[in-house]
């Protein structure tokens, strides 16, 4: 399986399709040119030779995959929620074990209903063997700092799982991209929706009332990685009302949050990341199949790292925040 020139690697932004999802994901064609959606389908379907052989090439021991979004998190229906993950679930736990040694999963939860997301996270970890959960943005128009998720970042918190904060649109289209549809997808506004996602929860103080809670972003941090100082300074004369924080604003990056590259294959923004949030916080990913694993593995093998920065990124943070 191993190239002898390439380091070992772990991918954990790898995406599949699950039977009965087509539906939701097609909600996402409205951000995709007309003449490119729908060609991943068939690679997100597959488990088997392809997949493998695009981690076989780039040193790949094991992809943790996740379902391609939105999944339930557009569903309406909380009851038809519940259902459809738990079933996204079983489906991907079979295929995790007809190859467990180059696979792993993350749950896909229906935030609809926060208790029953939390048993189904724990069920996900302590039965399947699932190592987190990643979740599509926002849950018909709820974010996961409302206090109704407690009871959900205090399970994840207790599993010691990471809870991977995925790209979805916003509940409605804010008039900033009026007349720019460009704009409105993998562009710029899931980065934008993504990262506010995330502030989200930092400023709400999630992190302080759960400090074992873990977050990852994808996308080299979603540019939040760029912005530490700003946060920092801004934060003491923001208009924040009676929110505290227990530390500055930074101090979070390097504490609960972890980025992954997943579509991203850019030095500037990898060193900006490792050198923000530490060699420790960011972890090597493809996106597949929206991004070329080719393309993800060469680059990271010939970026400006170290030795021990590359081992960090490209296998080690993953292995020890998995548990892999």
């Amino acid at each position: 399986m191993n190239n002898a020139n390439g380091h070992r690697k772990i991918a954990i932004e790898e995406h599949f399709m699950a039977p009965d999802f087509v539906d939701y994901w097609s909600k996402t064609a409205i951000n995709i040119s007309p003449a490119m959606f729908g060609k991943a389908r068939d690679a997100l379907q597959d488990f088997g030779e392809a997949r493998l052989a695009n981690m076989d090439r780039n040193n790949i021991e094991k992809a943790v995959l996740s379902l391609a979004g939105p999944g339930v998190q557009a569903e309406p229906q909380t009851v038809t929620a519940v259902r459809m993950a738990r079933r996204c679930n079983e489906f991907l736990a079979e295929q995790i074990s007809k190859r467990p040694e180059r696979y792993a999963g993350f749950a896909h939860l229906a935030m609809q209903d926060p208790a029953e997301a939390a048993s189904e996270l724990e069920r996900c970890v302590t039965e399947l063997g699932f190592c987190g959960a990643m979740i599509n943005g926002q849950t018909n128009g709820a974010y996961l700092d409302d206090d109704r998720f407690s009871v959900f970042w205090e399970r994840a918190s207790d599993l010691q799982v990471p809870v991977y904060i995925h790209p979805n649109n916003p509940p409605d289209v804010p008039y900033m991209y009026h007349n720019h549809p460009e704009l409105f997808g993998p562009v710029w506004s899931w980065t934008v929706e993504t990262g506010n996602h995330a502030l989200r929860l930092l400023f709400s103080g999630v992190f302080d009332r759960y400090p074992d809670a873990r977050l990852v972003l994808g996308h080299m941090g979603e540019t939040l990685p760029y912005q530490l100082w700003r946060f920092d300074s801004r934060w003491e004369i923001s208009n924040r009302g009676d929110m505290t924080l227990e530390m500055k604003p930074s101090d979070y990056f390097r504490r609960n949050i972890y980025a992954t590259t997943a579509g991203v294959c850019s030095d500037q923004p990898l060193r900006c990341a490792i050198d923000a949030m530490g060699a420790d916080r960011v972890m090597f990913s493809v996106d597949y199949p929206f991004e070329k694993a080719d393309d993800a593995g060469s680059w990271i093998e010939n970026a400006p790292l170290s030795d021990e920065e590359r081992d960090l990124v490209c296998y080690r943070n993953a292995k020890t925040l998995l548990r892999l």
